[in-house]
């Protein structure tokens, strides 16, 4: 059996960094070969069913070894990292942190000032960084957790335990996961992303998402002529900035508080493009943020007595909470199995989104549980080894748990 580290190691040496710009799907070559890899290792497991779809999903089906009718269950993680940093970790650092500060490289320090979570893995073997590249454990703890599970599972037959749907998905770091996925081939009647963070992570409810577009035109004069003609549209742009609340930014907000924030700005005193997202768990003050930049671009039109700015607004993905509700069934077979294993869930709102959020208003009810990782989409960012071995042990109790229900 592939240790779980060796199993890591390999995942994230390979570049799966997604492309927003790209239009293929997946949107980079990277994810490709990481699943002709993942799809290799699950058929010398014994799961023959194994594939690569032409849009680069993978599926897998490791069949029943129980004669009761219980639900059948899907894993799924997602093979891209975030396009935040360069995503190919060849260099990792594995070693018995002790505590104090972690010196990723001459230049990047991780703090426990700055990261007072540090503390509690005192005494734990991690995986961090060089400091030049992401780490990769979002997703590929998740990933590598699924396939530990699914080995473990092989190797022990006696273990009953009812169908596992088994799905890695191309780019869901730019909100494409889903796009293709085919739920009814999937074969589950519900299903955990394995994209959590710290031990323990369980979470149902996620930030209702929109994201928004803005030309803004402005007219470009001389400046030595400029009076009472010129429109500058970098200042519309700073301008727009200003009419949004101070406080409701990413920097300043936690738990079930919503943001604005800009993402992108380029442009020229004639012209300019800004991006925005926006994020709030409550529907009513997700539609009211909507609303509210409706209002100053309305507000700034009126203003300068021309159309000068255009937005474009769209719904990314929508809080899964009202999805799940009904089904809390899946939520308490989760939590048990962890008490179980002497973990203390943490049942928390995830401050973004996963690819669960969407396949639960698809019709397939997708909770998230965690990998152990922390400081996603960063050069900071690290994975305790132990953890990763409980979130795949996690997976193994949900399935033992799921036949001992019935």
């Amino acid at each position: 059996m592939i240790d779980i580290v060796e199993r890591f190691k390999k995942y994230i040496a390979i570049d799966t960094k997604s492309d927003e710009s790209s239009k293929t799907v997946p949107s980079t070559p990277g994810q490709l070969v990481l699943g002709r890899l993942l799809v290799q290792e699950l058929r010398e497991m014994g799961l023959t069913n194994a594939k690569q779809d032409e849009h680069g999903y993978v599926y897998a089906t490791l069949q029943s070894k129980t004669q009761k009718p219980v639900p059948s269950i899907g894993f799924i993680a997602h093979m891209d990292t975030s396009p935040d940093l360069d995503g190919k970790c060849t260099n990792p650092h594995i070693f018995l942190y002790q505590g104090g500060n972690i010196i990723l490289n001459n230049d990047y320090i991780m703090t426990v000032e700055e990261f007072p979570f540090l503390d509690k893995l005192k005494g734990k073997e991690i995986i961090t960084t060089d400091g030049t590249t992401l780490l990769g454990a979002d997703n590929k703890a998740g990933i590598a957790a699924i396939m530990n599970a699914v080995q473990f599972l092989v190797n022990n037959p006696d273990i009953e335990h009812g169908n596992v749907q088994i799905a890695f998905t191309p780019d869901e770091e730019i909100g494409r996961g889903t796009d293709f996925f085919d739920i009814e081939g999937f074969g589950a009647e519900f299903a955990y992303t394995v994209d959590g963070g710290p031990l323990g992570e369980l979470e149902y409810e996620n930030f209702n998402a929109a994201s928004i577009k803005l030309k803004i035109y402005g007219k470009n004069v001389h400046p030595g002529t400029a009076k009472n003609v010129m429109i500058n549209a970098l200042r519309i742009a700073l301008e727009i900035e200003s009419m949004l609340p101070v406080n409701e930014k990413p920097e300043y907000t936690e738990g079930y508080e919503g943001f604005f924030l800009l993402t992108k700005l380029n442009g020229t005193v004639d012209y300019a493009e800004a991006e925005y997202i926006i994020r709030d768990h409550s529907k009513a003050k997700f539609e009211f943020k909507k609303q509210f930049f409706r209002e100053i671009v309305k507000f700034l039109n009126y203003k300068y007595s021309r159309e000068l700015v255009k937005a474009e607004i769209t719904d990314s993905y929508y809080n899964m909470k009202e999805k799940i509700e009904p089904h809390m069934e899946i939520i308490e077979l989760a939590k048990k199995s962890m008490i179980d294993l002497s973990i203390d869930p943490i049942i928390k709102p995830i401050r973004g989104g996963t690819d669960g959020a969407r396949l639960s208003y698809m019709g397939l009810p997708c909770p998230n549980i965690f990998t152990g990782g922390y400081n996603f989409h960063s050069r900071f960012e690290l994975i305790p080894v132990e953890d990763m071995k409980v979130a795949s042990d996690t997976i193994v109790k949900i399935l033992e748990n799921n036949v001992k229900e019935k």
